[in-house]
């Protein structure tokens, strides 16, 4: 009994272990083909690892390619974009769940059909408000068509969030003499910080990682985002494979970074027990 136990739990440590390497290799093969020379990256024998370890791919990107202003335009939006689309959000996530009103029903799905709105479809009426209110061509233009993608997504993940926190919990606060707004703000907030952070974290990713509404806006090289700085690499059928690969490892290390600091908010269960 004993030795099926342990060949079970190799076979399932075994899977996940074969499943991490498949997850993680593109991740290591973009590190590889970084640290390597352009002629060592076109040799027809692929190499596992570099012969002569090249930094020349960081050198043109932090020097010759303007990939430090891509970063710095994509922080600001997305942090920006992000902690507004939050404060939107769990208000209007608080009042679908937790308050009763005429024409809730209609409204939550409405925020939901807006989120699986082809972004395709959107761009050019939402470009057309962008050159008319004169914010085309700039990073202020994506911080305005951002949240059209953000909001509603955060919202339907909150209200879900907001839902599995016991109601007996803000009518014990409202009991003791708290208002509607000071329950919400003092109680239900603080107790739904893990579906906060979790909800920030994809709303930066979403902004961090969108293309197209980045691609029609913006032109100016000055105000262009991480993911067309990426773009601007591939001139034609020309591939610059070193600094795209480097370019897209140091793309991935601010949401590695927010995803380290804040795993130990998103956790379930701070309301067991709440109520007693």
């Amino acid at each position: 009994m004993e030795n099926k136990s342990i060949g079970k739990q190799v076979l399932v440590y075994g899977t996940l272990a074969c499943l991490l390497i498949f997850a993680l290799f593109p991740l290591y093969w973009m590190l590889n083909t970084s640290f390597k020379s352009q002629g060592e990256i076109y040799n027809m024998t692929p190499s596992f690892w570099p012969q002569v370890f090249s930094w020349s791919a960081y050198e043109k990107l932090l020097t010759e390619k303007g990939f430090l202003s891509n970063i710095k335009n994509s922080l600001y939006v997305s942090l920006i974009v992000s902690f507004l689309s939050i404060l939107f959000s769990m208000l209007a996530a608080y009042a679908i769940s937790k308050l009763q009103f005429k024409g809730r029903g209609f409204i939550s799905r409405g925020i939901l059909y807006a989120y699986l709105m082809p972004r395709a479809v959107l761009f050019i009426p939402l470009y057309m408000l962008v050159n008319a209110i004169g914010l085309s061509n700039s990073i202020y233009g994506l911080m305005l068509i951002y949240p059209t993608i953000t909001i509603p997504y955060a919202t339907w993940m909150l209200v879900s969030y907001f839902k599995s926190i016991p109601g007996e919990i803000e009518e014990a606060a409202m009991i003791d003499g708290c208002s509607r707004a000071r329950t919400m703000w003092s109680v239900i907030f603080p107790l739904a910080a893990p579906g906060l952070a979790a909800t920030f974290i994809f709303a930066f990713t979403l902004c961090w990682s969108e293309y197209l509404y980045a691609l029609v806006i913006v032109t100016k090289s000055s105000d262009k985002t991480i993911t067309l700085g990426l773009s601007d690499m591939i001139v034609g059928d020309v591939f610059a494979w070193g600094p795209l690969m480097g370019g897209s490892i140091i793309a991935s290390i601010p949401v590695i970074i927010m995803y380290l600091f804040t795993s130990k908010y998103m956790v379930s269960g701070m309301t067991v027990g709440g109520v007693k």
